[in-house]
C-alpha cells in the first residue's frame, strides 16, 4: 500500500461510560477507496466524525498524512463531508452550490465559476451550471454535491452513506459513477455503508464493524471468501450456518459433528478452532450443488425438500428443509438448466469442503 493518508492509531471514543468506538488501528492509504461496513450503531458515523473533526477520540489519536488532528477543528482540515442528504442549497444554482466553499475562502467570482464548470465536465454534467438543484434528478444531485466537496480540493473525501436516499437502479449506477470520479481525482474516499453490494462493488478495501469493534479488514473478495468471525461471515452477504462439534482437524480440514451428521469444511488459522469445540460451518448459497447419483453418498451430502423457489431474474434462491428446524438456502443461476419451478421436490444437495469455512461460535448478525 502506497503511504497512509489516515492513520486511526488505537482509536476509543466513549459517550459517557458508552463505549461507540473501541481500540480501532487501521492505517487508510493515499488514493484509496476505503469502506466502513456494518450494521446501525456499530460505530461506524461515530468513526468518520472523527476523522472530519466533529468528534475528539477519547483515547488514541487521527492523523492525516502524518499530521495529528488533536484539537483541529472539521473547518481546517484537509477534508471534506458529504452527508446522506447532501445538504445543497436551493436557492442557489448548481454552480454556485459546486463553489460555495471557494465562496468563503474569498475567492473570486471569475475563478469559481470556472472551477465550477472543471468540476461540471468531471461530474459528466457539462452545461449545467446555471440550473437550479430542484431542476435536476437525484443521481445528478448527488453528483453535485460531490464536485461541491472536491472543490475545495481536500486531501480526504469523507462519505455518509450518500446513496442510501436513492432507489435501487440509481443506487446500482451511481457505484459505478462513484467509483469512476474517485478513479479520476486520485484522493482517498473513506465510505460508510451498511450496504454490502456498496461495499463490495466500490471498495479498495473494507472494515466490517460490530458494536464499535472492528472485525475484519481486507479486500472485497478476502471478507466474503474467507471471514474471520462468525458475525463478518452472516452480515456480509448470505450464509448457511451449521452448527456442530468439532470431532477432526486434519491439515486444512475440519470436521464437524451435528444435526445433518458428519460435514467437512476448510480450517481458518486466523481463528482456528480445535478438537472438542462448538463450531459454525458456513456455506454460501451459491456453493451448494444438486447431487446425482454417483455423489449422493459423498461428504457434505444433505437431503432435503424445497419449501420455497424464490425467482429473481438471473437466480432461483431455494430454501430447502432439511429437518424439523433445519434450512439450507441455495442459489441457481438461471441458465435454462434446471426447472422453472422445484417447489415441493426432494434433492439432495451437497458442496466441496473447500466452500465452507469452520469459525468459532460467537455472535451472528440480525441485520
Amino acid at each position: 500500500m502506497s503511504q497512509a493518508a489516515v492513520e486511526l492509531d488505537s482509536v476509543t471514543i466513549k459517550f459517557g461510560d458508552f463505549v461507540a468506538v473501541r481500540d480501532v488501528n487501521i492505517d487508510i492509504g493515499d488514493g484509496e477507496f476505503f469502506s466502513f461496513l456494518g450494521p446501525s450503531g456499530c460505530g461506524k458515523t461515530t468513526l468518520l466524525r472523527a476523522v472530519s473533526g466533529f468528534l475528539e477520540p477519547t483515547d488514541g489519536h487521527v492523523r492525516i498524512h502524518g499530521n495529528d488532528m488533536a484539537g483541529i477543528g472539521p473547518n481546517v482540515r484537509p477534508t471534506a463531508l458529504i452527508f446522506q442528504n447532501l445538504a445543497l442549497f436551493p436557492l442557489m444554482t448548481v454552480w454556485e452550490n459546486i463553489a460555495f466553499g471557494l465562496e468563503v475562502r474569498g475567492v473570486g467570482k471569475r475563478e469559481r465559476r470556472d472551477r465550477a464548470e472543471e468540476l461540471l465536465d468531471l461530474i459528466a454534467l457539462p452545461g449545467q451550471g446555471d440550473k437550479m438543484v430542484s431542476e435536476l434528478s437525484g443521481g445528478q444531485r448527488q453528483r453535485v454535491a460531490i464536485a461541491r466537496a472536491l472543490a475545495v480540493e481536500p486531501k480526504v473525501l469523507l462519505l455518509d452513506e450518500p446513496l442510501s436516499a436513492l432507489d435501487l437502479k440509481l443506487r446500482q449506477h451511481m457505484r459505478t459513477e462513484l467509483r469512476a470520479i474517485q478513479q479520476r481525482v486520485g484522493i482517498t474516499f473513506i465510505y460508510i455503508t451498511h450496504d454490502q453490494g456498496e461495499a463490495l462493488t466500490m471498495s479498495d478495501r473494507i472494515a466490517v464493524m460490530s458494536a464499535g469493534v472492528v472485525e475484519q479488514v481486507g479486500k472485497g473478495a478476502d471478507i466474503y471468501d474467507r471471514p474471520d468471525s462468525a458475525f463478518v461471515a452472516s452480515f456480509v452477504g448470505e450464509n448457511n450456518a451449521f452448527r456442530g462439534r468439532v470431532t477432526q482437524i486434519s491439515g486444512d480440514e475440519v470436521k464437524l459433528e451435528g444435526r445433518q451428521g458428519q460435514l467437512v469444511g476448510r480450517f481458518n488459522p486466523d481463528n482456528p478452532v480445535r478438537e472438542g469445540d462448538e463450531a459454525y460451518l458456513f456455506v454460501r448459497p451459491e456453493s451448494f450443488k444438486f447431487a446425482d447419483a454417483a455423489n449422493a453418498d459423498a461428504v457434505n451430502t444433505i437431503k432435503a425438500t424445497v419449501r420455497e423457489d424464490e425467482f429473481e431474474g438471473s437466480f432461483h434462491h431455494l430454501i430447502l428443509a432439511a429437518g424439523e428446524d433445519d434450512y439450507v438456502r441455495m442459489s441457481l443461476t438461471n441458465d435454462g438448466s434446471h426447472s422453472s419451478n422445484l417447489k415441493g421436490a426432494e434433492q439432495s444437495v451437497r458442496f466441496e469442503p473447500a466452500r465452507g469455512v469452520v469459525l468459532p461460535i460467537g455472535p451472528l448478525a440480525t441485520e
